[in-house]
């Protein structure tokens, strides 16, 4: 045999066992996570203080777009104090796709806001019995993520993704679930500039949020996710009275969710909401120099400015954040697939997995029912920490990576942009058994392999097209 064509061929051989032998490297992180799965699908993690009350908690149960696995199952699940599951109920009991915000009544019943391909069905669900009692279905009412029932038969919802002929729709309206009706109706393109976040699309405010606060629920509190900011409109003659945030100002919000809005023992307005975007919880304060900042006193928003006066940092996309009597503060921690119960210093005291992404969670009467951190007597930046594992910020992902590879650069912005839109997409994508850096070695095995492939077939193009003719002709 001619040398030079052995020398070619054991080089060929060398390098398919090299190929063979890397694939199998990068790919053996993820089958060791199959086999040793790092959190639960459902159940308690750390908890160092039992809770007095039930936790209920609404889980979305993603799907990206379309692609990948089947959807996951949305679902409401109850964990009693110590974090096991005292009961669930699954979406499709209902026809739901989606679970979104969940209030807890007066009777101690649930009402629930959800979606199914083409609608929204809004429902109460009797914790005790443990089935739905009455129900409600807004056909067209595209994933609307919050409605709040303000009596029998009278619903405020917040319609988003409400475009027709190129124009938003978008509004808060008080719909009578009797007749049909709307008693009241807020349309956003006319408080807005129209070219607001780039001009009217098919989910221009992506207002995700909406409660009546106030003396006699004189007044909607309201998140316009896509505007980066949450409002408060008075009902009397549906002026924006007060606004923290504006549109792309990043460091105050970054497309929230869930705002509550709470007052000092003064009086003075604070509002404490999930600034999902910038992956942590805040609470901010109203200040309007020498004019009067409580609700009511006519002080229009732009005399004010909002302090940053509290805030925890290291989760993954919170969505929902209440203020407990005890001063503590639950959070849904929806990319890390939790619910924790923080103190005012951001130490995890109780911890409940629930995958796939959970939305909402309620413990004792709906929303925030405690003090302000003013009244506590706590501020300040703090970072998230305790936890399974020591908590999701204690661990070190791809996305802490891509960020520190730009550090002290002039590229340093870009890098961390980069880091934080990677850290909500991955876990759209990746299993929850499997961590960060075992999901991207497994994505590097599979595109290997499958250009290894490839580079094989287009290699051997000629053998394989001589083979295909040679069968034609028999």
């Amino acid at each position: 045999m001619d040398l030079p064509r052995v020398d070619s061929l054991s080089r060929r051989v060398t390098l398919r066992v090299a190929l063979a032998v890397l694939v199998f490297v990068l790919l053996l992180p993820a089958a060791y996570a199959a086999v040793n799965p790092q959190s639960l699908e459902l159940g308690a993690g750390t908890v160092e203080e039992p809770a007095a009350e039930t936790t209920y908690v609404s889980v979305q149960g993603f799907h990206f777009a379309g692609y990948g696995k089947p959807k996951k199952p949305a679902r409401l699940v109850a964990a009693d104090g110590n974090g096991s599951v005292a009961w669930r109920f699954d979406g499709e009991e209902v026809g739901a796709r989606w679970f979104y915000d969940i209030d807890p009544t007066a009777d101690g019943d649930l009402f629930v806001t959800s979606t199914y391909e083409g609608g929204t069905v809004v429902f109460e669900y009797d914790t005790a019995t443990e089935a739905v009692e009455w129900r409600h279905d807004m056909p067209g009412r595209l994933d609307t993520h919050d409605a709040t029932r303000l009596s029998e038969d009278r619903i405020l919802v917040a319609h988003m993704r409400n475009t027709r002929n190129g124009v938003s729709d978008d509004r808060l309206y008080v719909e009578n679930t009797t007749t049909g009706d709307a008693e009241w109706e807020w349309l956003f393109r006319e408080h807005y500039p129209n070219g607001t976040d780039g001009g009217f699309d098919a989910d221009w405010t992506h207002v995700n949020d909406v409660d009546v606060v106030g003396p006699d629920d004189g007044y909607v509190l309201a998140s316009p996710r896509n505007f980066d900011q949450v409002i408060l409109v008075d009902r009397s003659d549906s002026d924006i009275v007060m606004r923290l945030g504006r549109d792309n100002d990043h460091g105050t919000l970054f497309e929230q969710h869930n705002p509550d809005y709470l007052e000092r023992d003064d009086g003075t307005p604070v509002i404490l909401v999930s600034d999902s975007e910038n992956d942590r919880i805040v609470e901010y304060e109203r200040d309007c120099a020498g004019a009067d900042p409580r609700l009511g006193a006519d002080t229009p928003p732009e005399s004010c400015e909002w302090e940053l006066v509290w805030s925890v940092g290291g989760f993954n996309w919170p969505r929902d954040a209440d203020r407990l009597p005890n001063g503590n503060t639950l959070v849904t921690d929806t990319l890390n697939h939790r619910v924790v119960e923080i103190t005012p210093e951001g130490e995890v005291v109780w911890e409940f997995y629930a995958a796939w992404a959970p939305y909402d969670a309620e413990r004792g009467e709906k929303g925030s029912n405690g003090p302000t951190m003013a009244d506590h007597g706590t501020t300040g930046s703090y970072t998230v920490s305790g936890g399974g594992d020591g908590g999701p910020a204690a661990r070190y992902h791809v996305a802490d990576a891509i960020a520190d590879f730009g550090s002290y650069t002039p590229v340093e912005g870009t890098f961390d942009g980069l880091a934080t839109r990677y850290s909500h997409i991955e876990p759209w994508f990746r299993p929850v058994w499997m961590g960060s850096w075992a999901f991207l070695s497994a994505v590097l095995g599979v595109l290997l392999a499958v250009g290894w492939g490839l580079g094989e077939a287009l290699s051997r193009r000629e053998r394989l097209a001589t083979a295909i003719t040679s069968r034609r002709g028999d």
